[in-house]
């Protein structure tokens, strides 16, 4: 069984065809949805990308992991996606980037030039292409190409609607993952990781004007000034999170949005073309999420950040020609931890311990199993109070306190945030969380309920072991797998 294990960056879970979004067109999303399952209610974990990926690619919840910003090193020890896909005997190859930090205590010291950046690859990958933020191989290839192009890779992607999409950041990451699919045979294992639809919000080529900004709804618009949260008030102040001012602004970046989620759509159409004309199709586990959502004007805001859904919310595909049923939908909370299980499970290979999700396979066959009545994120803003010159540790624990969590349930959304202060949101009588709830019991109860998911959640690679003479086997690290 081949697997392709594809991540959209910033990818928000209502922007597709089969989540019923009315204009946007996703028909390779949408096949996959069809010939397999689809997560209704799927949810990333953290924001922004290196957190929501170390959280992806790890199992872990970020108050395990501790990875809260762009920059924060993912520990070593930590099992991961591709050390997984090594087990279960893959060479699991990256096509475009990981965003996971090199452990200190992995480098070859102070000066070690791996510490200069959050670019690193997951331990365990090969390299098929790899593509850091500067996206220099990219860059290079459209000058050879003879377009002229700026340095750095905001302007390189902002000048995309003026280049075919052929020759689309998206394009040049498919045509070198098809050319590497061209001499291999069956039993591969690859990671397709795609920037898009990542801002600038400049769709490629005849994808940028795809979508008419007439046709574009507006966003959810942000609540008066005297109730929004201090946090809240924060992030409106910020340009680079603030939402266009104009309504015609706003909708064209909104359609730009659209017209990146459909040139990337085409993109793994070509993906699954060459897997039809390969005979592949029906011998290929396919997966695709996203590392976090985007706000796309959702309350005044743009991008990810904070504790808005839109910036949690992504899509969830899972097709398995083996074992999942087709077109079935998940309407149960399922997140980003549980994926890394249920490819475990998938493939035939211990789950690791240090997991904080659960293999979604029986709920793909429909059991009625015990499961979460929340889906939990969260979201750390230290970064907004630190720089790089910082070195050590902050010995009261205030930068501890600037972070939040969320617990989204049926009826209410509850924030808890590091300082004391907390929101809950009455999902019954306002699903835009717009309106605070009133009902003490209730507050209490959610409050309540994201305790114990903490609880639950302690690390336990070693707190089920017992060390004695007649501890089943002889080695105690045979407990570290679940």
């Amino acid at each position: 069984m081949n697997v392709l294990f594809v991540t959209l960056d910033q990818f928000r879970g209502d922007s597709y065809g089969e989540a019923g979004h009315p204009l946007v067109k996703t028909p390779n999303l949408d096949r996959v949805a069809r010939a397999g399952v689809r997560l209704e209610r799927h949810f990333s974990q953290a924001a922004p990308c290196a957190p929501g990926r170390a959280a992806l690619y790890t199992g872990t919840y970020q108050m395990n992991n501790r990875v809260v910003a762009n920059g924060t090193p993912l520990r070593r020890g930590l099992a991961n996606l591709a050390t997984v896909a090594r087990e279960a005997g893959y060479d699991p190859t990256l096509f475009g980037y990981t965003d996971q930090g090199l452990d200190p205590n992995e480098s070859a010291g102070v000066d070690d030039p791996r510490l200069d950046n959050y670019d690193g690859v997951l331990p365990g990958f090969s390299v098929g292409l790899y593509l850091p933020e500067s996206q220099a191989g990219w860059i290079q290839y459209l000058r050879e190409k003879g377009f002229q192009v700026e340095s750095g890779w905001a302007p390189a992607l902002r000048g995309e609607p003026d280049r075919p999409a052929e020759d689309s950041l998206s394009g040049f990451l498919t045509t070198r993952f098809l050319e590497w699919l061209g001499e291999k045979d069956g039993g591969w294992f690859a990671h397709l990781s795609y920037l898009r639809p990542h801002p600038p919000y400049a769709a490629a080529g005849e994808f940028a004007r795809m979508y008419d900004p007439a046709d574009v709804a507006m966003p959810i618009p942000a609540t008066e000034r005297e109730r929004r949260h201090p946090l809240h008030e924060i992030a409106l102040s910020v340009r680079a999170s603030a939402a266009p001012a104009s309504e015609e602004d706003m909708r064209i970046l909104r359609a730009q949005y659209y017209g990146m989620i459909s040139e990337v759509d085409f993109q793994l159409g070509r993906v699954f073309q060459a897997l039809d004309d390969r005979g592949e199709w029906d011998d290929t586990l396919i997966v695709i999420t996203s590392d976090h959502g985007e706000q796309l004007g959702d309350h005044g805001l743009i991008e990810k950040l904070g504790f808005f859904p839109q910036s949690y919310h992504v899509l969830g595909l899972w097709r398995d020609p083996r074992t999942t049923p087709q077109q079935r939908s998940v309407a149960r909370f399922t997140e980003n931890v549980d994926l890394l299980p249920t490819l475990c499970d998938a493939l035939g290979v211990a789950v690791p311990a240090q997991c904080d999700g659960t293999s979604l396979l029986p709920l793909f066959s429909g059991d009625d199993v015990p499961w979460r009545t929340h889906a939990h994120y969260e979201w750390d803003y230290r970064t907004y109070l630190i720089n790089a010159q910082t070195s050590r540790v902050n010995v009261d624990r205030e930068l501890s306190r600037y972070n939040l969590a969320v617990s989204v349930g049926e009826e209410t959304a509850y924030v808890q945030f590091g300082d004391g202060a907390f929101l809950c949101f009455d999902l019954d009588l306002d699903a835009t969380w717009r309106t605070e709830c009133a009902d003490v019991s209730r507050v209490l109860g959610v409050a309540q309920e994201q305790l114990v998911w903490r609880q639950e959640h302690l690390q336990r690679e070693y707190t089920d072991m017992l060390l004695r003479a007649d501890r089943p086997g002889r080695w105690p690290m045979a407990f570290s797998v679940g």
